[in-house]
């Protein structure tokens, strides 16, 4: 006779092999899918980084695209991205920053020295925001179309071909889009 507690284990397995291939046959299995995109951007949290412009709600639905960046002074992939995030300033994009789980006199220092490419930025120091946006890890960037809604989520640093293929393709669109 056949014990019900005898079946668990191979049940369990299976269900976790059912499960992995799920995910190794979708389209994309590198794309971390958000449930923000075609939804109005959550808020950004008041309290601005010290020394800097505060992000506003009314920054993320002016009429233009926006990207919003999650960024930290800590982060080896945000400090890479930097030069980007400053060349996008550059060429009139407008990008709204959210320094999160940091220590505010570090990030406020690090802007100072390597430049500010944020129209406003705002202090999440224990990383509310960043669950409300379901941020994973920084650096995520979000492109909001003129009315504050989020078309496009990506996952790590503005750099590489990833950024060349997927990031600039979306944002270009964004920008083509009335």
């Amino acid at each position: 006779m056949v014990r019900p507690l005898m079946l668990a284990p191979p049940l369990i397995f299976a269900g976790f092999v059912a499960l992995a291939a799920v995910g190794m046959f979708r389209d994309d299995p590198d794309d971390l899918p958000s449930t923000l995109i075609g939804q109005a951007a959550p808020g950004v949290p008041e309290k601005p980084l010290e020394g800097f412009a505060p992000a506003t709600a009314e920054m993320l639905a002016d009429g233009q695209v926006t990207l919003v960046n999650f960024w930290a002074s800590w982060c080896p992939p945000c400090r890479a991205e930097h030069p980007k995030l400053l060349e996008l300033q550059g060429q009139g994009v407008p990008i709204v920053g959210i320094n999160f789980k940091d220590q505010a006199g570090t990030a406020s220092g690090y802007l100072r020295e390597d430049g500010n490419p944020f129209v406003g930025v705002s202090f999440d120091p224990q990383g509310r925001t960043a669950i409300d946006w379901g941020v994973t890890a920084p650096p995520e960037t979000f492109i909001l179309d003129g009315d504050g809604t989020v078309l496009f989520r990506y996952a790590g640093p503005l750099i590489g071909s990833d950024y060349e293929q997927r990031f600039l393709p979306a944002l270009k669109g964004a920008m083509k889009t009335p």
